[in-house]
């Protein structure tokens, strides 16, 4: 177990080593959206378009999303030293209403780094945090630096539209399109505070 644990956290620490900051990350996918590209081996134009569309998702949440002041006050005094290491895709929707609100976190925090890296470029790291068996986005896996270990992970979805996802599962056997419609409502209703309290309740600070 313990030679598996280290194995984990070395794949973790290559990884942050070549990640791209979120800044970096997010003009990545606008420029992507700009050329009618998309990140991954898929170009097709089904793809090109989720990634306009997250482009669009994501300049909205940069722009609207404000972290309450008190918690504010609790991210400022976080006395770990921890990085966040993301894998996602610019296609991945799900990513595109997360990653905006955990980098506004890891920008409060002087204590928390956000890293980003794409999922069909670091196979082995996804593979070593699959989520029931799947390559499933956006996933963060938190390390704590002082204590060079890994503490968390989250992901792919905050706790509320996973619960709604297996709903849709059991019912339909699948996610149905109409559910996929509703879920990117959800997120909008929500306005980013189920994935706030995630984090939160990761970083224990809820």
């Amino acid at each position: 177990m313990e030679v598996l644990e280290q194995n984990r956290l070395e794949i973790v620490q290559e990884y942050i080593e070549k990640a791209m900051d979120y800044p970096r990350y997010s003009e990545l996918v606008r420029q992507l959206a700009k050329t009618g590209k998309t990140t991954g081996p898929n170009q097709s134009e089904v793809m090109v378009n989720y990634t306009k569309l997250g482009d669009r998702r994501m300049a909205r949440w940069e722009k609207t999303f404000k972290i309450p002041e008190d918690i504010q006050q609790k991210l400022e005094s976080l006395e770990k030293d921890l990085v966040f290491l993301a894998l996602t895709e610019s296609w991945c929707g799900d990513a595109a209403a997360s990653l905006p609100i955990i980098n506004k976190v890891a920008e409060t925090s002087p204590n928390i780094a956000l890293k980003v890296v794409l999922r069909d470029e670091s196979v082995d790291l996804m593979d070593t945090f699959l989520t029931n068996g799947a390559r499933s986005i956006p996933k963060v896996i938190v390390l704590d630096k002082t204590k060079n270990e890994i503490v968390g992970e989250w992901g792919p979805r905050p706790s509320i539209a996973t619960q709604m996802v297996e709903d849709c599962k059991r019912e339909h056997g699948k996610l149905t399109d109409e559910f996929k419609q509703e879920l990117q409502v959800w997120y909008n209703k929500n306005k980013g505070e189920n994935i706030l309290e995630d984090i939160l309740e990761l970083l224990a600070l809820e």
